[in-house]
């Protein structure tokens, strides 16, 4: 199994998973990057004929701007969970909600910076709504629904341990301060599920759509973080009640 991180915008990555009967492409990255794929998808010696399908982690533009023309370049089918198929057939660019102080001036500027308008749109081949072994695809893994940031997020989970997440997690500024939650999101209840979801399915090193990849282990020590804030905040009331 080889893992390839493709540049596919500003701060955005793609990932091409090759195995022994094929290749998956997670993600197509921003509008307009089909000739930045192709270019680097010769630097590591793949073919574009060697992709044998194309998993849309979500339907945010960042993420499956390019999609049309790689589907054309590629002939691979597309796959995308049925929740958010929808953004995918319209082409439309969505901003989620923001869940940080960052995330508010982020949504500011992609309302100010990026062209509100339309990506072009893509009929998905396959719509997920639970969870898709890889192996007819020539790969060794599944994909599995993880919602949070939408409500359609989906992550490759290699049986390697190798999971590819989109947006449920971010390892990079801007779109996160430092590891842990996108600063956009729709709800975090879910990303928290979410990656526990990817933690009882026996993640170990998380590839998110925005940053480096790290150790699915710091995912935990967010989660034992989490638990001692809510302690402290609940000895507060208790201690002011």
């Amino acid at each position: 199994m080889a893992i390839h991180r493709i540049h596919m915008g500003p701060f955005t990555n793609a990932f091409v998973i090759s195995g022994e009967g094929g290749s998956v492409l997670v993600d197509a990255g921003f509008p307009h990057h089909e000739e930045s794929f192709r270019r680097q998808l010769e630097r590591v010696l793949v073919r574009p004929s060697d992709i044998t399908l194309i998993v849309a982690t979500h339907g945010h533009a960042d993420h499956v701007g390019s999609l049309q023309a790689l589907k054309q370049q590629t002939g691979a089918p597309v796959a995308i969970h049925r929740a958010d198929s929808h953004l995918l057939r319209e082409g439309l660019l969505t901003i989620p909600p923001p869940v940080t102080v960052w995330g508010g001036f982020l949504a500011l500027f992609f309302r100010l910076f990026l062209p509100l308008g339309r990506f072009e749109p893509v009929e998905p081949d396959i719509i997920i709504e639970e969870e898709v072994p890889l192996q007819g695809f020539g790969v060794s893994g599944k994909i599995r629904p993880t919602p949070g940031h939408t409500p359609g997020s989906v992550s490759v989970v290699l049986d390697s341990g190798d999971a590819f997440v989109g947006d449920l997690a971010v390892n990079a500024f801007p779109f996160g301060m430092g590891l842990g939650v996108p600063s956009l999101a729709e709800n975090v209840r879910e990303i928290h599920k979410s990656w526990e979801v990817l933690l009882s399915a026996g993640a170990t090193m998380i590839y998110p759509g925005h940053g480096k990849p790290f150790a699915a282990d710091r995912l935990k020590e967010r989660f034992k973080e989490k638990g001692s804030r809510l302690k402290e905040k609940g000895k507060r009331r208790k201690d002011e009640g």
